[in-house]
């Protein structure tokens, strides 16, 4: 899962990681800006600069309904890439999220100077990347590769700590209950396999539950998703290992 990959970049820039590293996701969209990120970046860093030219809030909307469209499908994949990023970085908070038809529907976030087109970011990431696997598909056939010794890191949507915060939509068909009971006998699996596991997570009790014989972190973490700004601040999140 891709939601590691701020621990991945860290990492890789510390020099920490050795041998192969694999970074996959289920989200085709985002496994598709690695690669372009990857292969085709001058491209990529042309189509976002004519982004950053066009932005404004009509832009947005435009950019963002395209997906509504069927021939949306027959775009390439440096625009593809183009308008995820572009969206990325002009859309409220950052935020990923679709409906039920995979149609992305996060507001516009009103910026004053979005980092649309980081050039430098984005050639230090496909400097890394160039050294990297960047697999589409589940949990469970990556977790397949996996052999004693290795690293996984999993950060999968969270947990809803209330009904009312039940935010799983980061993928078409969601994340539920289910997914994370069957993530947590991936986890275990691993384990008996001589795998080091790491798994972040929000703190609800069905977590606690299913990683009740691993070691169990609790961390203070800084969130900025909340409509209401005041209401933005630490939240306790836990850090699963077997290490």
């Amino acid at each position: 899962m891709v939601g590691a990959g701020a621990l991945f970049f860290s990492l890789t820039e510390s020099e920490r990681l050795q041998g192969e590293m694999i970074i996959a996701d289920i989200n085709p969209e985002l496994i598709n800006v690695y690669r372009v990120i990857r292969d085709k970046l001058p491209k990529l860093i042309a189509l976002l600069k004519k982004h950053k030219e066009k932005h404004s809030k009509r832009y947005f909307s435009l950019v963002r309904a395209v997906d509504r469209d069927p021939a949306f499908w027959t775009w390439n994949d440096v625009e593809r890439a183009a308008r995820f990023i572009y969206l990325n970085k002009t859309c409220f908070n950052g935020l990923y999220r679709v409906n039920s038809r995979g149609e992305f529907n996060v507001p516009f976030g009103d910026y004053s100077n979005p980092a649309i087109c980081d050039e430098a970011n984005l050639t230090n990431c496909s400097r890394v990347l160039k050294q990297t696997k960047i697999e589409l598909g589940s949990f469970e056939n990556i977790a397949a590769l996996a052999k004693p010794g290795d690293l996984v890191y999993f950060d999968p949507p969270y947990e809803p700590l209330t009904k009312t915060s039940n935010f799983t939509q980061y993928a078409r068909d969601g994340f539920g209950t289910a997914d994370q009971i069957k993530l947590a006998e991936v986890f275990a699996e691993l384990d008996r396999r001589g795998v080091r596991v790491m798994l972040s997570n929000s703190s609800a009790q069905l977590v606690f539950d299913l990683y009740a014989n691993y070691k169990i972190v609790e961390i203070a973490v800084g969130r900025a998703i909340n409509s209401k700004g005041a209401q933005r601040g630490k939240v306790k999140e836990l850090l699963v290992k077997n290490f």
